[in-house]
């Protein structure tokens, strides 16, 4: 007794395997996202034993002929991932240029040893934060550079007496940041958070915005999102520790403000990079970023 291949149940065992494979890979955007969960589970998640942030990067020499470098692997060589984070002893700036010689004025890098597959560009807004700029700096040069990345750290500094306006900074960072390079990918970064797994690639998704940070220790390693069409880093890869230095809460702004009045629905289309007005004071080199400062002119406090 024959049946036809319509009725075999081999075939339709492939056949709903084929389907869902389909229907799974519509509703994560793409193959890319789909392999990259898979990929997930294979790498290194015991956060009881960590390593420092610097191991192996040494490994990184300068190639002899940098006409003839290849392309830098699909994956890196030394990823660890999870690592040693802690705030304990506050890092000088001379310290972390010597432990990243390979950084060139502005906080621009690219590997010495092949060519970067990814440009990405890290805009953090600031004002008065210098003690979370030193372990910013400290741990982000080598967590980019053990990805292989091709890189420059910005760093979008407001003036004046007005409320804190992260979200303005960060655009006046996208449109300065556009003038230097086309970047594959622009990440707005907190001034105080610190990623923990080298395996938390700083690149962006095809289709979606990336939310990085999806675990963070100050909220025992749950965010809620609600009403936001992104894609998130899973959360045993994308944890972040969070600065806290208590003696400075009195003194500086609040970090997070309340949520704005205005409605986001009526407004977007004229709000954000379409109607951004500043004042450039300046854009200076350092060493370890590339300093902007602006005046946003006045934001009135919420009340």
């Amino acid at each position: 007794m024959s049946l036809s291949r319509v009725e075999n149940p081999c075939f339709l065992l492939f056949l709903f395997v084929f389907q869902a494979i389909f229907i799974l890979i519509l509703y994560r955007g793409g193959p890319s996202n789909v392999f990259r969960g898979f990929l997930d589970s294979h790498q290194v998640l015991d956060y009881s034993r960590t390593h420092d942030v610097y191991t192996n990067l040494s490994l990184f020499t300068q190639a002899p002929n940098e006409e003839a470098m290849p392309y830098c692997s699909a994956q890196s060589p030394i990823f660890v991932g999870p690592l040693t984070i802690t705030f304990r002893v506050l890092p000088s700036e001379r310290m972390i240029i010597k432990k990243n010689p390979f950084v060139q004025s502005g906080g621009r890098y690219r590997p010495p040893h092949c060519l970067a597959r990814y440009k990405s560009a890290i805009l953090v807004a600031y004002k008065n934060q210098e003690k979370y700029l030193h372990h910013l700096l400290y741990y982000i040069h080598p967590f980019l550079q053990r990805q292989q990345l091709s890189y420059s750290i910005y760093l979008i500094q407001q003036v004046g007496n007005g409320t804190f306006n992260r979200a303005k900074l960060l655009n006046v960072g996208v449109r300065e940041a556009l003038k230097d390079e086309d970047w594959d990918c622009l990440l707005l970064h907190d001034v105080d958070l610190v990623p923990e797994n080298d395996y938390n690639l700083y690149v962006c998704d095809e289709y979606y915005p990336k939310h990085m940070a999806s675990a963070m220790d100050k909220f025992q390693y749950t965010i809620q999102l609600a009403g936001m069409k992104i894609v998130r880093t899973s959360p045993h890869l994308g944890r972040y520790k969070v600065m806290d230095y208590n003696e400075e809460t009195e003194t500086q702004e609040p970090w997070r403000r309340p949520t704005s009045r205005h409605n986001t629905r009526k407004t977007w289309k004229d709000d954000g990079m379409n109607s951004l007005e500043f004042k450039l004071l300046s854009r200076t080199k350092h060493p370890l970023y590339t300093n902007i400062t602006v005046d946003i002119g006045y934001v009135a406090p919420f009340s």
